[in-house]
């Protein structure tokens, strides 16, 4: 199969995977390929306008926020930090989407609703309120910055500590920065997502585990691309080799989740696997 031979390629030079494009309905190439791998990368999902207005909307955000001293919202902690000229930034915004237009459009496009049919479920929705909503996610390398890298995890272990038992999920990513192998980035081990509950939770020691493996491949995006990811999968972000502005990688985050809708609000408590990140990965 032509995919297997692009993949244990991958394994090895972390340079070569099929991209895809995403249309309002998924193709059986594409299906085939999520069920035997747990992963997608759609090139060019959104232009290049519109991840500028989106960095643009983000800035204002976060200026918002650090003027206000926010600490949480909806009970999931802010990661602030500081970045290459010593400016104070957010380094992890959680529920974007209520608090910027151009973000709640982005969940509202029709397309990522095709991406329900990966998890197979008849109440699979895009958890906007939920988790942690919308997330953005900003790595730079540098002294004083607080978000660098972010260690070996799935995200189905939410579930354990929301007291559900694991359910179907997705992660889906949008991309704003190039991000080639070499600088770091989105890792993952591809397969991992239906190789039973032992791999699940004891394969690496969540979020403190940064060793690289040798199966692992690097995804190699640009701004604009989606990338998809099953919750059982095992995935990292690498710390870019780079120090400044050149380490730069900014990312959004929102899943596509089934099972008892679990809205959260400002009376939310952070659960322990928020503490845990909101305290490592520096």
């Amino acid at each position: 199969m032509q995919e297997q031979a692009i993949i244990e390629s991958e394994s090895k030079a972390a340079l070569n995977y099929p991209y895809f494009t995403l249309g309002t309905h998924l193709t059986q190439e594409q299906k085939e390929f999520f069920e035997t791998y747990g992963f997608l990368h759609f090139k060019k999902f959104v232009s290049r306008e519109t991840i500028q207005e989106m960095l643009r909307e983000s800035e204002r955000i976060q200026d918002e926020w650090i003027r206000e001293g926010r600490k949480m919202v909806n009970g999931v902690p802010i990661k602030y930090g500081t970045d290459v000229d010593g400016k104070p930034i957010v380094q992890r915004f959680a529920f974007l989407n209520q608090f910027g237009k151009v973000f709640n459009d982005f969940l509202k496009d029709p397309r990522l609703a095709a991406l329900f049919e990966l998890i197979g479920a008849a109440d699979a929705r895009i958890g906007e309120n939920e988790k942690d909503g919308l997330v953005f996610n900003h790595y730079v390398n540098c002294t004083e910055s607080n978000y660098s890298q972010l260690g070996w995890h799935t995200d189905a272990l939410r579930d354990i500590f929301y007291g559900n038992k694991i359910m179907p999920m997705l992660n889906v990513g949008l991309h704003m920065d190039y991000s080639s192998s070499d600088n770091g980035g989105l890792r993952i081990l591809p397969g991992t997502h239906n190789k039973g509950i032992g791999t699940l939770l004891f394969k690496k020691i969540y979020f403190l585990s940064h060793k690289p493996d040798k199966e692992e491949i690097g995804l190699s995006v640009e701004p604009g691309d989606l990338t998809v990811h099953d919750g059982r999968l095992w995935h990292r972000v690498a710390q870019s080799p780079y120090v400044g502005a050149k380490s730069r990688r900014r990312v959004m985050y929102v899943p596509i989740i089934t099972g008892k809708f679990q809205p959260r609000n400002e009376e939310s408590k952070p659960l322990f696997y928020q503490r845990l990140m909101s305290i490592t990965n520096k």
